[in-house]
């Protein structure tokens, strides 16, 4: 089960959810449109819009309510250069430096340089930012950037408003049909192996129906895999259901072992693993120990406010040395802290917290997927009508590591950039896609499986072994537990929206450590203890994909698609 050069590895197949679905396809009610748009994040509801404004017909679906979504929950800003005293020159600097030399430079001035001119078609659709006492964007720096380039709303709470102004959009749009609670199941193509529609559980629960979807193009924007691991930001919807469709459907995959950790997630026993953003650091919070050591200024020069990956480690190694199960958040050098960040101080305060004269406790948490569905500049993945935004892509723009606040910018940029390639590609004449054979194991037996039992050993196992720090022993054994899982989960998955997610995390995280695995060296977000250096022979990227000989891993510079077999 190593990986062993020269850079292949195959592990047989991967069981597609329809080998569990006991219907025809052939008499599914179906829809029809131009383009499909999986998921109603930032980048899915900016693709969207963006093919309505260009004249297509386009069918949005979301496994939940369209705001229930990791852009809601962001608290974060977006990055953007509109200040005289700022450049995009230097936007790039700072994102090429905290991406350790692996992104892809052409995007990264792409989609920088698309920044300004974003932030002005999202305030025509109804986006409020916060101002100044003069009237200007009010700008605050984060982690990685050496300017004030981060415009916010309502303090921590760019991501909804984010939502609610597209998501008013969506909803007034005549073009553009929205869909919840519809959890896409797999990807259909044609008869020449173009992806030309999906399958799909429409309702909820006992009700939930297969209905086919029939598209010219289909784009992914189903955002990250999060919930893989036991401490996370992300919502319980974050399952990794676009990075499985992908895979099972042959598209390569790109540096999947690139799993960024946000380094303060409020710790208390009961409490939800609340985020504490990198704006609390930027005003002038500071990390302590247990015995009240700012470890941080001994770490990295820029204390607080180095890249995430440096900060969680540091976190890390500081809760090791103490024996600790976290650190602590200083705000006592803020002037008026509770007034500063009125939400966080609310949230601590109803935890016996005072802001002002207390530390909160903290601790990292996996906060967002690097690695993805390799896309281009436009979208488009290694197959034809398939396309991918957002975080379930990866451009190459955040390199190993992603700068606080580049996310929300990527999701409008590339969601914007996606939404007029695939438009472009939208013909009159598309063939009809094939229906694949199902039900070949599906059984009238019930079989008991405790499926919250199963993915909660899949976090753990993933956050113990797959987490900060890694290692060959510990990889390889996670990869060993998985393929066990598997063997049965595979056969007793029941065909619901809790099977389906369950099938996704395993076979993704199964993807994951192998990525871990396959990249022996240590760069940016992934760490590994018995390759603590950075090899230079690694500055490309990581390309896994799936296809009749099994999962295979090689070494790819950006830009390239590697044939689908080895």
């Amino acid at each position: 089960e190593k990986v062993q050069h020269p850079n292949e590895v195959h592990l047989g197949s991967l069981v597609s959810p329809l080998e569990r679905l006991n219907t025809s396809l052939l008499s599914l009610p179906s829809y029809r449109s131009d383009v499909l748009v999986v998921g109603t994040g930032v980048a899915g509801m900016c693709a969207a819009l963006t093919a309505a404004e260009l004249g297509k017909k386009v069918i949005i679906l979301t496994k939940s309510s369209i705001s229930n979504t990791n852009t809601h929950y962001a608290q974060g800003g977006m990055a953007a250069v509109i200040s005289p005293e700022d450049s995009i020159d230097a936007h790039v600097n700072d994102t090429l430096a905290v991406g350790c030399e692996i992104n892809d430079a052409e995007v990264v001035n792409s989609i920088i340089d698309g920044g300004p001119g974003s932030v002005d078609w999202l305030m025509k659709l109804g986006f409020r930012v916060d101002r100044d006492a003069k009237g200007a964007i009010s700008l605050r720096r984060e982690g990685g950037h050496h300017q004030a380039r981060i415009l916010h709303s309502d303090g921590t709470a760019t991501g909804r408003e984010l939502q609610r102004a597209l998501g008013a959009q969506i909803s007034s749009n005549r073009n553009i049909l929205l869909l919840e609670h519809t959890n896409a199941v797999e990807l259909l193509k044609d008869s020449s192996g173009k992806v030309a529609g999906l399958l799909a559980l429409k309702g909820q629960g006992q009700k939930a129906f297969p209905t086919k979807f029939e598209a010219s193009v289909v784009i992914l924007a189903t955002g990250g895999g999060g919930q893989l691991f036991r401490e996370t930001t992300n919502p319980n919807l974050a399952t990794a259901d676009g990075l499985a469709l992908a895979l099972r459907a042959g598209a390569q995959l790109q540096n999947l072992e690139f799993v960024q950790f946000h380094p303060t997630i409020l710790y208390l026993a009961g409490a939800a693993r609340f985020l504490i953003s990198e704006v609390t650091r930027g005003a002038g919070a500071i990390l302590r120990d247990r015995h009240g050591v700012a470890f941080m200024n001994d770490i990295h020069q820029d204390a607080e406010m180095a890249p995430r990956d440096v900060v969680s480690r540091a976190i890390f190694r500081q809760m090791l040395a103490t024996k600790d199960t976290h650190v602590y958040l200083d705000f006592s050098q803020i002037k008026d802290p509770v007034k500063a960040f009125p939400n966080l101080a609310r949230i601590t305060k109803s935890f016996g917290i005072d802001l002002s004269s207390e530390g909160v406790p903290v601790r990292p948490a996996v906060h967002y997927f690097i690695g993805g569905i390799k896309v281009d500049i436009h979208g488009q993945t290694s197959i034809p009508g398939l396309f991918a935004t957002g975080e379930c892509s990866s451009t190459g723009f955040h390199g190993a590591n992603r700068m606080g606040s580049n996310s929300l910018l990527e999701g409008v940029v590339h969601g914007r950039f996606t939404g007029v390639k695939a438009s472009q590609l939208v013909t009159n004449d598309e063939p009809k896609p094939v229906m694949p054979s199902c039900g070949k194991n599906w059984s009238k037996e019930p079989v008991e499986l405790n499926l919250t039992d199963l993915t909660y050993s899949l976090k753990s196992l993933l956050w113990r072994q797959v987490g900060i720090e890694r290692n060959a022993k510990g990889l390889a054994d996670a990869l060993h537990r998985i393929n066990k899982w598997d063997s049965y989960l595979e056969r007793m998955a029941p065909s619901n929206r809790e099977g389906l997610e369950a099938v996704n995390m395993l076979q993704v995280s199964k993807a994951l450590v192998l990525a871990a695995a396959f990249r022996e060296e240590s760069r940016g977000a992934h760490y590994r203890s018995d390759y603590p250096e950075r090899q230079q022979d690694w500055e490309c990227q990581s390309c896994l994909s799936y296809g009749p000989e099994g999962i295979w891993l090689r070494r790819c510079e950006q830009g390239q698609n590697e044939e689908q077999s080895p």
